[in-house]
């Protein structure tokens, strides 16, 4: 999560044999004397403290701070820079502090500042926000919705301990509200002023991101919405997938450092149409035994995490089939060219605004894209709904022992679970697995295991596919289970299609997610 300290006796010894930014640009005034027995200097990653008074102090965190090799002398990284200014005589430096491997809290700086100094140390900020945010917005202002129930309850507690004081030190504007009911964040979200927000973070599960992308999706405004407000999330439920594919973790205090130093991100989104609905998926859908061993179980949320592993092994035993008719709008379909498409896309460093729509016509001439039209709302739907007829080219074929559909649109679907390592942010994919219901329990094993060593892909038995549509209709079932971002929906058929780059969120590297790819 965050950098480490130089590697020299020296602390003011840059490797680079000047103070540059990364891209060649040197810095003079790089080291900044703020007391006797006080300096400040910008190093090649980090802000490198010398303060004599460090000695006189518990040397277990030095003050919180990073050891850098000598009694005196600590480095705080740039990544947990959260903000500096001078004021009233007095510099203050507010970063993010370990407190533990898997948490951070705010502590402060500060230092006397000789009026004569004010000009070159106001310079000196400027340099330290510059390096510290890059291509990180400063100041952001949020919208945060804490859901109380999330987390056994727990949310708002976390909230108040260990995100707001991070939010506050990083200058950042908050307008919190607590939800009450289901829904709610959809009517938040829809009635929104977009441009009084930068972001609209979510303190609780999966779920009220899901509603947030609906209610922006809902706006007649939907495109503008869902480009200009990232939706980022603070995890504090029992699912948190969106915060380990973006930030990195599922600790609520790290998640909110990645999101102050986040970067903007497209991220693709998926139309699902069922019945005469229209709603919007951030994350995944699933029918047979991932959807029935995460719904099923709610009665079990006392469990925690291992609540989904037994109504998994549950199933398994009895060795459930869930049967469907599948249509499937397939783009690339062996596992080699998913690998590779993976590596070029991380090596793809285009610019946010090069990420939405489709630059090229699809091979079946489908004409709308997130950039076609003049019309502000939700993009047309180029396959039609579910209640359409087929779409030309897509063949319904029947699975009768299907045992798992499950398609990703981000890799991690819980912090252990690594399921679609090939996905990506804005490749305009969704990632498709299906898995039969009659293989050996022992095979099923291996692949629930295999889960969780990050091996799922190259499993032989796992069928693999990176699509751009579907319809699935379930069948020989009066009822069962079907999720859509972890939410039940109605046990009937529906058709997914997906928007290259509609919505947006902030990640850490600006086009990739956190999880190991299958490279």
């Amino acid at each position: 999560m965050t950098t480490s300290p130089m590697a020299t006796d020296n602390p003011f010894v840059d490797p680079a044999s000047s103070f540059e930014d990364g891209r060649g640009n040197s810095f003079e005034g790089s080291t900044l004397s703020v007391a006797r027995d006080a300096s400040l200097t910008l190093g090649t990653d980090s802000l490198i403290v010398l303060d004599d008074a460090f000695e006189k102090r518990d040397r277990s965190n030095c003050c919180g701070l990073w050891p850098s090799g000598s009694a005196n002398t600590c480095a705080i990284p740039f990544y947990n820079v959260l903000w500096a200014e001078l004021k009233d005589s007095e510099l203050t430096i507010q970063y993010a502090s370990p407190n533990s491997k898997k948490s951070v809290r705010a502590a402060t700086l500060k230092y006397p500042i000789e009026y004569q100094m004010v000009e070159l140390v106001n310079k000196w900020v400027k340099k330290l926000l510059d390096r510290s945010y890059g291509e990180s917005q400063q100041r952001k202002r949020a919208k945060v919705l804490v859901n109380p129930h999330s987390g056994k309850g727990s949310a708002e507690k976390w909230y108040f301990r260990d995100v707001e004081p991070l939010l506050k030190a990083a200058q950042i504007t908050i307008d919190m509200v607590k939800t009450r009911h289901k829904g709610e964040a959809v009517d938040i979200a829809e009635k929104i002023d977009i441009e009084a927000f930068d972001i609209v973070a979510s303190c609780s599960g999966d779920g009220l991101p899901h509603e947030v992308f609906n209610g922006l999706g809902k706006r007649p405004d939907a495109k503008k919405a869902l480009s200009k407000i990232a939706v980022v999330h603070i995890p504090c439920g029992s699912g948190n997938a969106m915060s380990c594919n973006l930030n990195g973790t599922d600790s609520p205090s790290l998640a909110t450092l990645a999101i102050i130093k986040g970067i903007p991100t497209p991220l693709d989104l998926i139309s699902i149409t069922q019945g005469d609905t229209r709603t919007l998926s951030f994350l995944s859908q699933s029918v047979g035994i991932v959807a029935e061993s995460d719904l099923a179980t709610e009665n079990l949320r006392w469990m925690g995490g291992q609540r989904f592993t037994y109504g998994f092994l549950v199933r398994l035993i009895r060795k459930a089939l869930y049967p469907c008719d599948i249509a499937v709008k397939v783009v690339i379909d062996d596992k080699p060219s998913i690998r590779e498409h993976y590596r070029k896309e991380q090596r793809n460093h285009e610019p946010a605004s090069e990420r939405r729509g489709y630059k090229f016509p699809l091979d079946d001439d489908a004409s709308a894209s997130t950039g076609s039209g003049s019309d502000d709302s939700l993009p047309p739907l180029r396959y039609g709904t579910v209640n359409d007829k087929l779409p030309e080219g897509w063949e319904l074929v029947p699975y009768d022992k299907l045992g798992n559909f499950y398609c990703g649109n981000m890799a991690y679907m819980a912090s252990d679970a690594n399921f679609f390592s090939p996905a990506l942010p804005n490749d305009g994919y969704m990632d498709l697995v299906c898995i039969n219901g009659d293989i050996s329990r022992l095979e099923a094993m291996q692949m629930m295991f295999a889960v969780e060593t990050n091996k799922l892909f190259d499993n032989p038995g796992v069928w693999y596919r990176k699509v751009i549509g579907y319809r699935i209709i379930p069948k020989n079932q009066e009822d069962g289970f079907i999720s859509i971002d972890g939410e039940r929906v109605p046990f009937a058929p529906f058709q997914a299609e997906i928007h290259k780059g509609l919505g947006t969120v902030l990640s850490k590297t600006g086009h990739m997610y956190e999880a190991p790819g299958p490279v």
